[in-house]
């Protein structure tokens, strides 16, 4: 099971990331805990990144920036709403005001509804295409020009189970969406590949986030964590359930040097879940 590291500046031969400027939206958490954004934001500071941090809701990436200016880090908050065209400019721009670059680029916004398209209504569905497939793309259309100015970038998308196989409810639009990070993710890595520029995405499954007991547990089992979290554990072979800080593992290799020869694929992070034929 994944370890919380200890929380410093790694030292300088060992960091892969060093003054390198990381884009990360969803970089927040709602609630105690390890997310997928408060990882790789965490994760890639300690290896001397420069961080710049979006969320929906500024509070949200407070635990987030304590952590990381507790070890010394760099890290700059921005309130902002990634299904907006506007906002994600003015974020991106605010970014090479203060940095002059961005090297990586983690799309990670992301979150559920339940639902097929017969119960679900509309509102939901088009909510879900903004929320999980519109703010990849947006975090896209204003990145990659400066990465193809610069011939060289990585952006790694974050994905789902969800979007590769049936993972225990009808969530048909998140899914759908999910599917549709990849499917971008494989289009985009072939249209920049001779700009220098690589495009992966990471596919976390039943991990144990923050997200889990603020909002899922109220959807699914009417608010009861333990009930919800064996439900969850039951899919898993492994006999335990992942967090964030196995998502942010992925993120950090698909973005490094070391994974140099590697674009239009993908990690699954989800305990040999998706391996399952049953």
């Amino acid at each position: 099971m994944s370890t919380t590291p200890a929380l410093h500046l790694l030292p300088l031969e060992q960091r892969r990331f060093n003054d390198r400027v990381v884009f990360i939206s969803g970089a927040g958490s709602v609630g105690a805990g390890w997310g997928n954004g408060r990882a790789m934001a965490v994760f890639f500071a300690q290896e001397g990144a420069h961080v710049f941090g979006l969320d929906v809701k500024g509070e949200n990436m407070k635990e987030t920036q304590d952590l990381i200016q507790g070890f010394g880090g760099s890290f700059q908050a921005r309130e902002c709403d990634v299904t907006s065209s506007t906002a994600m400019l003015d974020a991106v721009n605010a970014c090479l005001a203060h940095w002059g670059r961005i090297d990586v680029l983690i799309n990670n916004v992301g979150g559920s509804a339940k639902g097929g398209p017969v119960e679900m209504s509309e509102e939901v569905w088009d909510a879900q295409i903004d929320h999980n497939l519109k703010s990849v793309f947006l975090g896209c259309k204003h990145v990659l020009p400066h990465m193809v100015k610069a011939q060289k970038g990585a952006i790694v998308n974050m994905s789902s189970t969800s979007g590769i196989r049936w993972t225990g409810s009808a969530q048909v639009a998140y899914a759908a969406t999910k599917a549709g990070v990849l499917q971008m993710s494989k289009v985009l890595a072939v249209q920049y590949a001779k700009q220098g520029i690589r495009v992966n995405s990471v596919v976390p499954g039943q991990l144990h986030t923050p997200m889990v007991e603020t909002r899922l547990a109220g959807q699914r089992t009417g608010g009861d964590v333990s009930t919800l979290l064996a439900q969850r554990q039951s899919r898993i072979p492994l006999p335990f359930m992942g967090d964030g800080r196995d998502s942010a593992h992925a993120a950090l290799f698909l973005a490094s040097d070391e994974a140099r020869f590697i674009t239009g694929t993908e990690i699954v992070v989800d305990g040999g879940m998706s391996a399952r034929c049953d």
